[in-house]
């Protein structure tokens, strides 16, 4: 009887035992699961906001990549826009001493006078991008400002005493023989009968080929067909073009007097030999350049 009762209450104690073992076990495990779930969503938070951060970062540079690559366009643009009323200045200047203006009225080294009242918000202010467009509409302005002189100058060239020089007339050379006059004949590559603009003269290599009036140089460099070409301006509508040159010695903005050398004689482009294709040309229609070579200068 007594052993019978002892080993109920060893069986009593064990199942007490078990029954607690399960119970603590399964609150250990519900607190690893709990913690877990919340290092999980913590996890997944983190991560979400790592990738908005790079994506925000992306998008940051892309803007700055963007917005670099506007400013460098239009450093570029007025780089170009100073460099053209550099040369517009320039040509301006030699224009006004070679039409023997007064000083004061077309003064090319002299900025534009600019006045008025003004108003800044800070005085420290710094360029930004519409304060960066500002400026190079202001250099555009600029530019239409020297233009315009340049037109009225040009027109004063036609009216004034330097008629003399901006008479055409002469022969582009110095020394040589016409070679092939203005009008049809038959083409020396393909022995048709084709139309030639202007008139060929024929003579040594390297010989001078001139201005047959002052004028600006608005052409310096190849040209399909005509080699290294020279064209000059000479206001009111006249331009003259020398080609096949060997060596070009005007550039483009150059005032070249009467008598100027322009280039050496070559033969360049679709040429036979040495000589110089002259071409007379009057609001873009060419003209027959023998009457201004028998012209008195």
């Amino acid at each position: 009887m007594q052993l019978g009762n002892r080993h109920l209450m060893s069986v009593l104690i064990l199942v007490l035992f078990t029954l607690f073992a399960l119970v603590f076990s399964g609150y250990k495990l519900r607190e690893y699961f709990e913690e877990h779930a919340e290092l999980t969503i913590e996890n997944a938070i983190v991560e979400k906001w790592r990738n908005q951060l790079a994506e925000q970062k992306s998008d940051v540079l892309s803007l700055k990549r963007m917005s670099q690559e506007k400013v460098d366009a239009l450093t570029l643009r007025m780089g170009d826009m100073q460099a053209r009323l550099m040369r517009l200045d320039a040509l301006g200047q030699r224009l006004t001493e070679l039409a023997k203006l007064q000083n004061g009225e077309f003064d090319f080294s002299m900025s534009p006078a600019l006045g008025g009242p003004t108003q800044s918000l800070q005085s420290d202010e710094s360029y930004v991008l519409p304060g960066l467009i500002e400026s190079l509409e202001q250099i555009e302005n600029q530019i239409v400002n020297s233009e315009q002189q340049l037109e009225v100058i040009d027109a004063l060239f036609v009216s004034r005493n330097t008629q003399d020089e901006l008479f055409i007339a002469g022969r582009p050379i110095k020394w040589g023989w016409m070679s092939s006059a203005y009008g049809y004949r038959t083409d020396p590559f393909s022995g048709k009968r084709a139309w030639h603009a202007g008139v060929d003269f024929a003579g040594k290599e390297d010989s001078d080929i001139i201005a047959v009036a002052s004028g600006v140089v608005t052409w310096s460099g190849k040209r399909y067909g005509y080699g290294n070409l020279i064209e000059v301006n000479h206001g009111n509508g006249y331009i003259t073009r020398y080609a096949h040159c060997k060596e070009l010695l005007a550039a483009v903005g150059d005032v070249v007097e009467k008598g100027q050398v322009l280039a050496t004689m070559g033969s360049t482009g679709r040429s036979t030999g040495p000589h110089v294709h002259y071409e007379v040309r009057k609001e873009g229609k060419t003209l027959n350049p023998k009457k201004y070579i028998h012209r008195e200068g």
